[in-house]
């Protein structure tokens, strides 16, 4: 190996920072220029362009005006039914009657006529009630069902936001491994050129470089995605630039939160649960309605009635009704519609059993995930403050000419994998966060404000 003098070092490492400043000035620059046309959106701005604008939610809401109308409609049956009707009757002959040698006329050839009729359950064993409470309960599972779709939108958006962090933190591991790489390009070319190293190193570092550039390329193409995901969540244009920040952790409370507290909380929160419960009502309300068909209705009807037609004492009338209806046979049906209702109301309850025990695998899964994710964070941190110090001292044993090209490599490849683990481990830790308050069914609007 060839020795050179003090001052080809000296003028070695001039050139080399100043190679250094321009490559760390241009990607300033462009970072720079990237922010300056981005917008710049906060998770809970997110948050609330999701809430307003998901297309989602809006289908849902329909469904739910949708069951509002349909208590309205229960609701009439209840109410009295009032009927009007106006008629004008042209007849070819004019109706008449024969008394003896004679013919009498019984009524007009043309005449008008009219009549309001007003009609009203006045009991029905409950039937119709029972319909409007089915009706009401039915209203309340899409209420709740809106609100359980919300959730979820805001769930994954909130996921979408921190991916879209991750993606960042990625995107600069890996421009700072580029950068890494080119610095040593500059080493590896002026030791080679001061004749202390072989071609093969200048090569190995110029190979590193390609290497490291397709992995950038990669990172930006994924930061990309991310983004046009985010935007299509919250309905912006998928082209449209994002400008993120980074000021979400997970909370101390999360991370001890006791597994029989987090159960005790979802089964009490979660929405699935309530939907359950409301459909279990409604079908209640449809066994009342369905065992009152047993029994007689009982209802009123009264009207006043007009004929023009002056061979009549009395033209107009009134008139009132009291009656009763009942269906003697009708085939077992409605039996058949009460065992029917029997077994939905059984099969119900055995799904929500089942959705209990899901629900606590489901909040063990993310409890579990934070912990590891936390354990993951504290080992990578330290790892990354080694690998640091590792390139540090390689780095000074290459310039020095005691070192050697792979292990610098090395050294940096080691600080990029550690760095990546350690923002990968930090953003599982929020993700899985967030999803443990989804799973213990708590408002995601109003926590990530």
């Amino acid at each position: 190996m060839k020795i050179y003098d003090n001052n080809s070092k000296y003028i070695v490492k001039i050139a080399r920072n100043l190679k250094i400043l321009l490559i760390i000035v241009a990607h300033l620059t462009m970072t720079l220029l990237r922010n300056s046309e981005a917008e710049l959106l906060t998770l809970k701005d997110c948050i609330q362009l999701a809430a307003k604008n998901s297309r989602i939610l809006k289908i849902i809401q329909h469904e739910e005006a949708i069951a509002e109308n349909d208590t309205f409609f229960a609701r009439s049956k209840m109410l009295p039914d009032v009927n009007a009707n106006l008629s004008y009757t042209s007849l070819a002959h004019q109706p008449a009657a024969i008394f003896g040698i004679q013919t009498v006329p019984l009524s007009e050839k043309n005449y008008f006529s009219y009549s309001l009729s007003i009609q009203q359950i006045l009991y029905d064993f409950r039937e119709n009630a029972a319909r409007y409470g089915a009706s009401k309960a039915i209203l309340n599972t899409k209420k709740l069902d809106t609100e359980r779709v919300r959730n979820i939108v805001l769930l994954d958006v909130i996921i979408l936001y921190f991916d879209l962090l991750e993606a960042e933190k990625l995107l600069s591991v890996a421009q700072k491994e580029v950068d890494r790489f080119e610095t040593h390009l500059i080493d590896a070319r002026n030791l080679y050129e001061a004749g202390v190293i072989t071609k093969n190193d200048l090569l190995q570092a110029e190979v590193k470089i390609s290497d490291a550039k397709q992995k950038l390329l990669s990172a930006k193409n994924y930061r990309e995605l991310i983004v046009s995901r985010l935007n299509n969540a919250i309905l912006r244009p998928l082209t449209a630039e994002i400008e993120v920040t980074d000021n979400y952790g997970v909370t101390s409370d999360t991370l001890e939160i006791d597994t029989e507290f987090a159960w005790g909380k979802a089964e009490k929160n979660r929405l699935e649960l309530a939907i359950i419960d409301e459909t279990l009502k409604s079908l209640d309300f449809e066994q009342k309605a369905k065992r009152s068909e047993y029994f007689p209705h009982f209802f009123a009807r009264g009207g006043y009635d007009y004929t023009e037609n002056r061979y009549q004492v009395h033209e107009g009338n009134w008139s009132l009704l009291l009656g009763m209806g009942i269906n003697l046979f009708q085939g077992g049906s409605t039996r058949a519609e009460l065992l029917k209702i029997e077994n939905q109301k059984l099969k119900l309850k055995e799904q929500r059993n089942k959705l209990i025990d899901e629900i606590r695998l489901e909040v063990k899964k993310y409890l579990l995930d934070i912990r590891n994710a936390k354990e993951r964070v504290t080992v990578t941190k330290d790892s990354v403050l080694q690998a640091e110090e590792n390139l540090r001292i390689n780095k000074l044993k290459y310039e020095e000419g005691i070192g050697t090209a792979t292990d610098v490599v090395d050294a940096v490849t080691l600080l990029t994998i550690a760095e990546t683990n350690y923002y990968r481990a930090l953003y599982d830790m929020r993700r899985a966060e967030a999803s443990l308050l989804y799973s213990m069914g708590i408002n995601l609007l109003e926590v990530y404000q």
